[in-house]
Order: structure tokens, then C-alpha cells, then sequence
């Protein structure tokens, strides 16, 4: 049986270690790589794209080091998870800088607006939204909501979210104090606002789900 070979695509934006850690941990037969090389990403059977940083900043870092093309490649051809800004990235435009994204899904990135940030007793909620919420699954039969529970917390760091044109890819909402997408899924792809490798058991079983993954739901 061939070895699963996951590509963590490195352009420049975060700390990987922790990505790559995460799955070392949930996939020991499994060869991880972190890379900044198309060829390394294009030949891997799993891709996973994180990011963090400003949305301009990760599309420009992604385009000089000439990765766009492995990234949209695999977006359509094997099992992709994206993380974070690896998320906001797939959709076309973000009100963070204005700045185009990949345009692989239908929607935008929104920065969550002042005069919602209130709690249920009138208390003001902090942008970017830091730390555990709950996920309500949409999909809830999809490979990678295996064996965690509706309303699993999961660890988050932004101030952006997206929103898709086509609600029928929303695969988990959060509510930070409205709902908004946390997860969405469409055939071979999965991607997520939180970050798995920081929420304990949940993001370790979603990881673990799909290294298992064939990308089919």
C-alpha cells in the first residue's frame, strides 16, 4: 500500500510546527511535509493549507513563490484541508484590504462589525474572536465530523469569516454573537476557520479523519 504523503504548503505566512506536530501525532505511518515546492504539493496524496497573518499579505507571499497553480490543482483533485486563512483564501474577494482571493468558491470575507459585538447582557465582545466556541455541524454525516460530537468546542484566532453565496457548502456554524460559517465542505474539500491542531481531542480526531480521508463524502 502506498504511503499517505501530507503536503502542509509553506508561502511564508505562520508557524507550521504546530500543523505539521498535530498530524505527525495523529498519523505516525503517514509522511508529513511541510513545503514551499508545487512539485512536493502536486505529488502529495493529502494537502493541507493553513495560514495566518493579513489576507493581502498570505495571497502575495502565495503568488511570488509561484504556488497558486499546486494549491488550485489540488483544491480540485485530492483531499484538501484548508485552516484558518487557508479558508477565507478559497473565496473571491476579502473586505480585508479588498484584496481578490483564489475565487474557488462563491463569496466573500467580511470582518465582523462593531456595532454587533455585544453580548446577550450588553457586554462588548472583543474582534478578533479569541479562543474556544462551539461548532454546530451542518453535514453532519461528512468523514471529517467522525466521532465528534455537535457542538464540539474548537480553538479560534480572527477577525474575518466568510460567506459563502451557496449555503448548501456550510459544513459548521459558530455564533461570536451571530452566527457565522466556521467549516465548509464540497467534494474533495474541507476547510475550517478554527485551528484543529490547537483544539485538543476534537481537532486531533478531525485531523486524524482526514488523513483517513479519500476525499469522497
Amino acid at each position: 500500500m502506498k504511503q499517505t504523503e501530507i503536503a502542509v504548503v509553506d508561502y511564508g505566512m505562520g508557524n507550521l510546527r504546530s500543523v505539521s506536530k498535530a498530524l505527525e501525532h495523529v498519523a505516525p505511518n503517514a509522511h508529513v511535509i511541510v513545503t514551499s515546492e508545487a512539485e512536493h504539493i502536486l505529488n502529495a496524496s493529502h494537502v493541507v493549507f493553513p495560514g495566518q497573518g493579513a489576507m493581502p499579505d498570505c495571497m502575495r507571499e502565495l503568488d511570488s513563490r509561484g504556488l497558486r497553480d499546486a494549491v488550485t490543482q489540488s483544491y480540485k483533485t485530492k483531499p484538501f484541508l484548508g485552516i484558518c486563512i487557508g479558508l477565507q483564501m478559497l473565496f473571491e474577494q476579502s473586505e480585508e484590504g479588498n484584496v481578490p482571493g483564489l475565487g474557488l468558491l462563491k463569496g466573500s470575507v467580511k470582518r465582523f462589525a462593531t456595532e454587533y459585538m455585544m453580548d446577550a447582557n450588553g457586554g462588548k465582545l472583543k474582534v478578533p474572536h479569541m479562543g474556544w466556541n462551539q461548532v454546530t455541524q451542518q453535514k453532519n454525516t461528512h468523514p471529517l465530523w467522525h466521532n465528534i460530537a455537535d457542538n464540539a468546542r474548537f480553538y479560534y484566532v480572527h477577525s474575518y469569516y466568510v460567506q459563502p453565496e451557496d449555503n448548501t457548502i456550510i459544513a459548521g456554524y459558530s455564533e461570536y454573537p451571530k452566527r457565522f460559517t466556521s467549516a465548509v465542505a464540497t467534494n474533495n474539500v474541507f476547510a475550517v476557520q478554527f485551528h484543529p491542531e490547537k483544539s485538543a481531542a476534537a481537532g486531533l480526531q478531525l485531523l486524524s479523519n482526514f488523513v483517513g480521508w479519500d476525499g469522497k463524502i
